[in-house]
């Protein structure tokens, strides 16, 4: 099929980059999804660390991108990236790899960037492992080499990196760089102390809001030809997933945003409930709000606790798990509201299937928690890869039954808010909410093993913060 004209009608491709993910949507000017194509970023050793391989990924990027322009006439394009990668240019050329954030600097260069983080009070960004607050990432890179910093003219976030990519256009977004960079202070609406003491400030660019149209690339067909795309600057994808339920006019509400990550936003929350040890947080939206947000690593930690069990499970499995008080217990990954303790089972050895029921019930019991945590009483949206478990977002309605619960009829909600903020920059607004209410799931017994769950939860929390140890068992 030849491609449509650029200008003949607006059809949008929206990357949407994540950790372990890498996808392309296709929308219609009027919402319709015409069409997704799939694959993985790859990250590679680089001496002693670990990093992108953007050649790689960008080579995936031109190829589904030209193959949509042949199918559907794409003449758009937007990109949605996970919160946690930066990157640092120099003229034209990526002046270092783009660092894997699911790793530790070395202990003696950490206590040297943990004196310079800024105070919660400043950010609202809690001191979270790995590279999770990108900003020591950049403290990290800046000690390791230091001339990539000197001689670098840009530092962009990861959306702005892949608009860079297809632009040449260096810019920055609010939604990114107010995810817990420990860059931006979202009360003061500027850059945090820790830009200008490192001498950042210069480096970073102009800012641009998520969705504007800022520039062009020219994609080459397989034909010999090629055609020209408009870019669209980048956004954060949990902040666009927020965006999508606001712009269909929403407005006091709690997002349960669901993947490698279960980000859940309070837009009634106030600021002074968040508590950082708690893996809690102000993201600040794509106009500049700060939001209060409280996050774990719930997709990942589900891979890890069911044993990558990639099957459904069965109602049945549940109600066996909760009979023989079986109970998975935090963490199964860094970061979340019960840091210091590895995961680990109670309970008789479960089976397969048993495992994952618990694996489950876990994430589920962690979205209440933090639920309660970030004081939600507003009705609940839920969207993203859980959804399609069907079991999930049915366990946490019977386990919140003073508040609506509703599921998006679509599971990508970053995808679609990133393509409403990109149509609205043209002036269409093709999305309404399409939210359905989910039914209580009905097991037996789910309350009381609530119950039981969280003593544990509490008694593993109050030995973490006297430093006992309790051994994993997983």
């Amino acid at each position: 099929m030849s491609a449509r004209p650029p200008g003949d009608a607006d059809v949008l491709a929206v990357f949407d980059l994540g950790k372990t993910n890498s996808k392309l949507f296709v929308f219609r000017a009027d919402g319709a999804l015409l069409d997704e194509r799939r694959s993985k970023p790859v990250w590679r050793r680089d001496g002693d660390i670990r990093v992108l391989d953007d050649g790689v990924l960008f080579a995936w990027m031109r190829e589904a991108l030209a193959a949509a322009i042949a199918d559907h006439g794409v003449n758009r394009i937007m990109f949605s990236g996970h919160g946690c990668t930066f990157a640092v240019i120099e003229g034209d050329r990526l002046a270092h790899p783009v660092l894997d954030y699911e790793q530790e600097p070395p202990a003696d260069i950490a206590r040297h960037i943990e004196s310079r983080i800024p105070d919660f009070a400043e950010t609202y960004s809690p001191r979270l492992p790995h590279g999770f607050n990108f900003g020591c990432h950049m403290l990290w890179l800046q000690e390791r080499a230091p001339d990539v910093f000197e001689n670098a003219d840009a530092i962009l976030g990861y959306p702005q990196f892949w608009t860079w990519k297809f632009s040449g256009v260096k810019l920055s977004e609010i939604s990114y760089l107010g995810c817990h960079s420990h860059l931006w202070a979202p009360l003061r609406h500027d850059f945090s102390s820790l830009v200008d003491t490192q001498g950042w400030r210069e480096k970073m660019p102009s800012f641009a809001r998520a969705g504007a149209a800022v520039g062009e690339y020219e994609v080459a067909l397989d034909d010999g030809t090629s055609v020209p795309v408009k870019v669209h600057n980048g956004v954060h994808d949990s902040n666009a997933a927020l965006y999508f339920y606001r712009s269909a006019g929403l407005t006091d509400f709690t997002l349960v945003s669901t993947g490698t990550w279960v980000i859940i936003f309070n837009t009634a929350c106030p600021l002074n409930a968040l508590d950082r040890e708690r893996d809690m947080l102000a993201n600040v939206t794509v106009d500049g709000e700060p939001t209060a947000t409280i996050r774990f690593m719930g997709g990942r930690e589900y891979d890890v606790a069911s044993g990558g069990w990639d099957r459904s499970i069965s109602l049945s499995a549940i109600e066996r798990v909760i009979g023989k008080k079986i109970f998975a217990l935090p963490s199964f990954a860094p970061g979340g509201p019960l840091p210091g303790r590895q995961g680990e089972f109670t309970g008789p050895e479960p089976d397969r299937e048993e495992r994952a029921a618990a694996a489950l019930l876990y994430v589920a019991l962690m979205t209440d928690l933090s639920l309660d945590l970030i004081q939600s009483r507003n009705t609940i949206i839920v969207d993203g890869g859980l959804v399609k478990t069907g079991l999930y977002t049915g366990l946490l309605a019977q386990l919140r039954p003073s508040q609506p619960l509703m599921t998006s009829a679509n599971a990508e909600g970053s995808a679609f808010g990133a393509a409403a903020l990109a149509f609205e920059a043209t002036g269409i607004r093709p999305f309404a909410s399409f939210c359905k209410e989910a039914r209580p799931a009905q097991v037996a017994g789910l309350e009381s093993y609530r119950a039981r769950w969280r003593d544990q939860v509490d008694q593993r929390r109050q030995q973490a913060r006297a430093g006992v140890h309790v051994g994993e068992k997983q």
